[in-house]
């Protein structure tokens, strides 16, 4: 039978937090796969939590998981409906477009 235990948790943590930076820092034209980054490092961080929770057999992190987890969807929507009325009124949502809002 396959244990489980807090290494692998943090390996998978680890990887998705990686790939959340690496798809951040690789694009840098599209808002929707920005925002699809900061999903994945908030799930790094939140498999995390489970994985230490798990260890210390204390559900603290996972309630707290949960929380983040709720402000994550609430972000997401928010940043969403955000991306289509730029669209709507701009049409187009590169990041160079919208950088030139400032001033």
């Amino acid at each position: 039978m396959l244990n489980i235990g807090l290494a692998h948790y943090l390996t998978l943590g680890a990887i998705l937090f990686v790939l959340g930076i690496f798809g951040i820092f690789m694009n840098r034209k599209n808002v929707i796969v920005i925002l699809m980054s900061i999903e994945l490092i908030l799930l790094a961080v939140n498999i995390n939590l489970v994985g230490f929770s798990a260890a210390l057999d204390d559900l603290a992190g996972q309630v707290f998981a949960l929380f983040i987890l709720t402000v994550a969807a609430a972000e997401a929507a928010i940043g969403l409906a955000m991306v289509v009325i730029y669209f709507r009124n701009r049409g187009t949502i590169e990041v160079e477009d919208i950088s030139a809002l400032k001033g």
